[in-house]
């Protein structure tokens, strides 16, 4: 039977999914996905994880998710050490727990103790009978007390968080690493790169839009957007991409980007 790991990245290959695509779509960090494809199992948070992100990620990708955590299970997971203990030790736990026990203090500790409590007394009772007493004799003048009211002042700091949006374009930067012909539209059909052909080391434009129509006559390019690195397999045949804030997905002939 294939490895665990061979069998999702083969299945994600064979689909033309970008793994920062299944982060977005299974909300599974990009580092477990290609831990779990490395079967790297020690880099996961632990078992239980590994469990529910393996059902997950087969889940999208269509693959028999019980099978292949059967198959975790029986290579992987070591036996519980939870077994029940032999009765006979039992026993012998149910006779100490039985037998007699010793005092929990030694008899000079107790003696300490009660002479502590004994000092303590006589001191509480000497501070008691010592309070000083003072005799006025003569004119005894009242003096008026003044009350004097104290305004306190509470201060309220106020703390803006900040809330993190969501980007509402995206911007490709593209570097040829062959000759590649490049078509690219916006999401309205303005033709931004009108079917070119970039050599090695020629800049190619950069755009900015909402949703980007990218027409690629192989896969000689290094693709980066906002979110991550955009993978494009090898193939005979030319490949159209519809490319969003967030994510990417292959687009068909019919959609792809009119270049004349």
């Amino acid at each position: 039977m294939p490895e665990i790991g061979a069998t999702l990245r083969e299945a994600r290959m064979r689909a033309r999914i970008d793994i920062t695509e299944v982060e977005v779509r299974t909300k599974i960090r990009a580092k477990y996905l290609r831990a779990m494809e490395n079967e790297e199992w020690d880099m996961l948070p632990g078992p239980v994880y590994v469990k529910s992100f393996l059902r997950t990620y087969s889940d999208y990708l269509g693959l028999d998710s019980r099978m292949l955590i059967d198959d975790y299970r029986r290579r992987f997971e070591r036996p519980s050490d939870l077994e029940p203990r032999p009765l006979a030790t039992l026993g012998r736990e149910r006779e100490r727990d039985r037998a007699p026990r010793g005092p929990l203090l030694p008899p000079w500790a107790v003696v300490g103790l009660v002479l502590l409590a004994i000092v303590v007394a006589l001191f509480i009772v000497g501070g008691g009978l010592s309070s000083p007493t003072t005799l006025t004799t003569g004119t005894h003048v009242s003096t008026p007390k003044t009350h004097k009211h104290h305004k306190t002042t509470t201060a309220i700091t106020t703390t803006t968080i900040p809330v993190a949006t969501t980007p509402k374009t995206v911007t490709l930067h593209i570097v040829p690493t062959a000759p590649v012909y490049i078509c690219m539209a916006n999401e309205h059909g303005k033709v931004l790169i009108p079917g070119q052909t970039f050599t090695v080391g020629q800049t190619v434009p950069t755009f900015s839009a909402a949703k980007l129509l990218l027409t690629l006559g192989n896969s000689s390019v290094k693709i980066r957007a906002g979110f991550g690195s955009i993978t494009v397999a090898p193939s005979s045949k030319p490949t159209n991409l519809l490319i969003g804030p967030t994510s990417y997905r292959p687009l068909s002939s019919a959609k792809a980007p009119s270049c004349g």
